[in-house]
């Protein structure tokens, strides 16, 4: 009898709601142990979620790198797990300031902990969320350290046995512990004949409980992988983040901020070809879009400001105002992010555009088209 189309699990459905439509951005030790490397990837990926209005985690990697790695080999810089291990730890206060970060712009807290330790941590940061490593899904000590948290948990696929997935789909299901299971390809990058999307249908029917995901590595399309997988009911998504900055090459399975727009863009191309449906709320179409837009209001200056000038929450209302019409190139109310600078100076009600602000709204040529082409 072939028993890998039926559900193993019998119990009623736990709650996911933390999980749908829900980007998960991995960091993963792409800030390579340098705090100022990490805040600036979380600025500038949350400014691309904020600006597609979408709701994302950014994820981090927790290691208590003494225990983690055996003292009798931290010498050993021939082993690359060993030797990235050690080059970007982070202490604990700074994984803090990045925790404070993620939670200032906006996203959900998440990381993947890969010790009991680091659940302690996960627990004292009181992260929304907890992922569960591939490697890990059959290490009982850590799923058992990480069920106790009662946090929603999400784990990958990728390279585990039938049994090995649907002991862990039993296990979070008997406590009433959210979670989220996601269909992943180990291979890092993955060619896109590598992808095997049909395993979404597989996931979909053989634990209907869950929210099922696409944790995805493939390098030549930010499009065509996320129009199928919402099609066959995938709802959360996650990929690598990276940026190009301090002369350190960006892996060909890490996503740039303007390919995190363009992923984004195909989500809710997806969504507007799929339909809506009777327990979600509709998808708002563009036309209705752009009319609301026209009454968004405008950022103008409300004293001459200098370039180099930084923008702070406590003084914003003393540097600026909103007013309609919002003009073309020119930041709305949405738009305006702590801590950026003016590029250039910017004289009283003269209204900000994309240009005098450095951020990915001005760098990344998708957004700062958009910009110019809403207003008057």
């Amino acid at each position: 009898m072939n028993t890998t189309l039926s559900n193993p699990i019998n119990s009623q459905p736990v709650l996911n709601n933390i999980f749908q439509e829900l980007f998960v951005l991995e960091m993963a030790n792409n800030h390579w142990g340098k705090l100022e490397r990490g805040l600036r990837i979380i600025s500038e990926f949350s400014q691309v979620v904020r600006f597609n209005n979408m709701r994302a985690t950014i994820k981090l990697q927790f290691r208590d790198v003494d225990a983690f790695i055996h003292k009798d080999f931290r010498a050993r810089t021939d082993v690359r797990y060993i030797k990235k291990t050690l080059d970007t730890r982070l202490s604990k206060k700074e994984f803090g300031t990045l925790v404070a970060s993620v939670r200032d712009h906006g996203c959900l807290t998440s990381a993947t902990p890969f010790d009991e330790a680091s659940v302690d941590l996960c627990e004292e940061f009181d992260l929304d969320i907890i992922k569960l490593a591939s490697s890990d899904i059959n290490d009982w000590f850590l799923i058992e350290r990480v069920a106790k948290t009662r946090k929603p948990v999400s784990f990958s696929t990728g390279g585990s046995s039938l049994k090995d997935v649907d002991d862990l789909v039993k296990f979070f299901s008997n406590r009433a512990i959210p979670f989220a299971v996601n269909h992943c390809v180990s291979l890092y990058p993955s060619e896109d004949s590598d992808l095997d999307l049909n395993q979404l249908d597989f996931l979909r029917n053989r634990y209907p409980q869950a929210v099922i995901g696409l944790s995805t590595h493939e390098y030549r399309s930010w499009d065509a992988s996320m129009l199928i997988a919402y099609a066959k009911g995938a709802r959360t998504f996650e990929r690598h983040i990276d940026i190009e900055a301090d002369g350190i090459p960006v892996s060909p399975y890490c996503s740039h901020p303007h390919q995190l727009d363009a992923w984004f863009k195909a989500f809710k191309k997806a969504k507007e070809m799929c339909g809506g449906s009777s327990t979600e709320r509709r998808f708002v179409p563009p036309k209705e879009a752009n009319y609301l837009d026209g009454l968004v209001r405008g950022v103008y200056a409300r004293r001459d400001l200098p370039a180099g000038y930084q923008i702070h929450h406590d003084s914003i209302i003393e540097d600026f105002y909103l007013a309609v019409p919002l003009q073309k190139g020119q930041l709305s109310c949405r738009e305006m992010m702590n801590g950026e600078r003016l590029t250039v100076p910017v004289q009283k009600d003269q209204p900000l555009m994309v240009e005098a602000i450095d951020s990915p709204y001005a760098r990344v040529e998708s957004l700062k088209r958009e910009i110019y082409q809403r207003g008057l």
